[in-house]
């Protein structure tokens, strides 16, 4: 099921489908189509258990609340709402960033907003029920096993290369390269949260996002066509 001629990015989550397109519009899913969300220009937007997130073209943050969204303090370039309650993120220097769901569900609320620091340098972060993936400026790929990123600081380095990761809220991992291949994590259980292997998933044209969420693989064609993938 091909969509949208103009997304350039997509996240699903917890359900729901969002995205922005090339005029930094951003959309969710409603029934077959799209409908407007917001009314802020935003270049990277994501939902999931910490609710709906983006982030501007001048890495404003803002969270969507009450029917529209609303500025969050701190900058960030890309965030991600997957993990358990919580919202992470990298900067423009690269920088790790995570908000704790104590936070993020709350928001909005009076005072100053304190995002929690990491160790590391990521371009591209996502987390889901077992752990965040990551990629840096090298498009190296790394992993960080926990429910929380708050107890593991830890991050191990997983063979291949990719310009992004996303981590789906069942756990299922899917990176992108250079190139807009498309793969998918295997083997990936309790006992073995990194997983074993990278199995490509084939798609005719270059892909530059992807999402994962109940069973339908989000994809983003660099012309800016999405396709709807059913397992």
């Amino acid at each position: 099921r091909c969509m949208h001629p103009s997304a350039a990015q997509i996240d699903a989550g917890q359900g729901q489908v969002v995205m922005t397109d090339s005029s930094s519009n951003a959309y969710f899913l409603s029934g077959s189509g799209w409908s407007k969300l917001g009314t802020v220009p935003l270049i990277h937007v994501t939902a999931g258990p910490a609710g709906i997130w983006g982030v501007d073209s001048s890495n404003n943050i803002y969270k969507f609340v009450g029917g529209d969204f609303v500025s969050v303090d701190g900058l960030l370039q890309q965030v991600d709402a997957g993990g358990n309650e919580q919202v992470v993120g990298v900067n423009s220097a690269d920088n790790i960033f995570c908000l704790k769901s104590s936070i993020t569900l709350a928001y909005p609320q009076p005072g100053p907003v304190a995002w929690t620091p990491f160790d590391g340098s990521l371009t591209y972060f996502s987390c889901g029920p077992n752990g965040c993936w990551g990629v840096n400026s090298a498009d190296n790929i790394y992993v960080s096993v926990s429910s929380s990123i708050f107890t593991s600081r830890q991050w191990t380095q997983v063979p291949g290369s990719a310009t992004l990761a996303e981590v789906g809220t069942d756990g299922s991992v899917f990176v992108v390269n250079s190139n807009g291949d498309v793969f998918q994590r295997t083997g990936i259980t309790s006992s073995l949260p990194q997983g074993r292997d990278w199995v490509q998933i084939p798609f005719c044209l270059p892909v530059k996002h992807v999402s994962y969420d109940l069973g339908h693989l989000w994809v983003v064609f660099e012309i800016g066509l999405i396709l709807d993938c059913q397992q």
